[in-house]
C-alpha cells in the first residue's frame, strides 16, 4: 500500500483517485471546492485539509490542474507542496499543460531532489472512470519506471515518450489530429445527410474503409451506431470541446515557436473557438457536427 496524494478532484482527478483506492492504495485528496472533496469523500477518498498537507505525508503526488501556471504555483514557494514533500516523493502531474510549462515543473522538482514525470492523459471522463486511460509519459527512465504501477491502476496503456516535456508533447499532437479527424468525420455525415444516407450506411461503409478512424468508430458524432458514443446522451462531455479548444491553443503555440505550418490545426482552432463561443462549451467535442448543420443551412 503506497501513500498518494491526488490534487484536483474534478472530473478526471475524482476517477483516478477512487480507482487508487479501489486498488488498495492510501489515498488523501485535495481541492480547492468543497463540493469536489465531498464527493471523493463519499467514494472512500480521504480529504486533506490542504494540498501541502496532502503532499506531507504521501509517497506520491498526482496533480491534475487546468493550467501550467497553476501546476507551477502548486509546485513552487515555501508553501508548495514540493516544500512539504519528504525525500523520496515522486510527483505524477497528469495536467495538460504547455511543453515549456512542463519543464519548468520538472526543474523544480528536480532542484529540490525528487523524481518527476509529465503524464497527460488521453480516453477522457469515461476512460477515468473505467480505469482505462492511456498516459503519456515524459520523464527521465526511472522516474517513469517509480511511476508505472500506478499509471497501470488508473489506465490500460502507459507510453514512455521521453525526456522531460514529452508526454505534453505527445499529447497535443495526438489532440491536434484528433481536432482535424472530428471536423472530417462530422463533415462528411452531415454531406450525407444531404445526399440520403442513413447514419448506419454510411457508418458500415467508412468504418470498414479509408474513412476509419478513432473519432467515427469510437466517438461516433451521430447517434446510433456507436452507443456508447457522447451523441447518444445528447453529448454530454467525454472530452468537452472547451477542453479540446484548449489543446489546440497550446498546440499552436508550440507550432509556432517550433517553426511548423500547421495549416488545418490552425483552421480547426479557428472552428472551435466558434463552436466554445456559439454552444454550450461543456458539451463533447463531437458536439462539432451540430455547428456544420447549422452553417450548411446558412449555406
Amino acid at each position: 500500500m503506497t501513500a498518494i496524494a491526488v490534487i484536483g478532484l474534478g472530473n478526471m482527478g475524482h476517477h483516478m483517485s477512487v480507482n487508487l483506492t479501489k486498488a488498495g492504495h492510501d489515498v488523501h485528496g485535495y481541492d480547492i471546492v468543497p463540493e469536489l472533496c465531498e464527493k471523493a469523500a463519499a467514494k472512500g477518498v480521504g480529504i486533506a485539509e490542504s494540498a501541502s498537507v496532502a503532499a506531507a505525508g504521501a509517497d506520491v503526488v498526482i496533480t491534475m490542474l487546468q493550467s501550467g501556471e497553476q501546476v507551477q504555483g502548486l509546485y513552487g514557494g515555501p508553501d508548495g507542496i514540493i516544500a512539504a514533500a519528504t525525500p523520496g516523493t515522486a510527483f505524477l502531474d497528469c495536467s495538460t499543460i504547455s511543453v515549456d510549462d512542463a519543464r519548468a515543473a520538472h526543474r523544480l522538482a528536480q532542484d529540490a531532489g525528487f523524481l518527476s514525470v509529465d503524464a497527460p492523459v488521453s480516453g477522457g471522463v469515461v476512460g477515468a472512470e473505467a480505469g482505462t486511460l492511456t498516459f503519456m509519459v515524459g520523464g527521465t527512465s526511472e522516474a517513469f519506471e517509480v511511476a508505472r504501477p500506478y499509471f497501470e491502476v488508473m489506465g490500460k496503456r502507459v507510453v514512455h515518450c521521453g525526456d522531460p516535456g514529452a508526454g505534453q508533447a505527445a499529447k497535443i499532437c495526438n489532440n491536434l489530429m484528433l481536432a482535424i479527424s472530428m471536423i472530417g468525420v462530422s463533415e462528411g455525415f452531415v454531406l450525407g445527410e444531404k445526399l440520403g444516407l442513413t447514419h448506419q450506411a454510411l457508418f458500415d461503409v467508412a468504418a470498414n474503409a479509408s474513412g476509419q478512424c478513432w473519432a467515427l468508430t469510437t466517438n461516433c458524432p451521430v447517434p446510433g451506431p456507436v452507443p456508447s458514443s457522447p451523441a447518444n446522451r445528447d453529448y454530454q462531455a467525454g472530452f468537452a470541446s472547451q477542453l479540446m479548444l484548449k489543446d489546440l491553443l497550446l498546440s499552436q503555440a508550440a507550432a509556432g515557436s517550433s517553426g511548423v505550418d500547421t495549416e488545418l490545426g490552425a483552421h480547426a482552432t479557428k472552428i472551435y473557438e466558434r463552436l466554445v463561443g456559439t454552444h454550450d462549451p461543456h458539451k463533447d467535442f463531437s458536439d462539432i457536427i451540430n455547428d456544420v448543420r447549422e452553417r450548411s443551412q446558412e449555406g
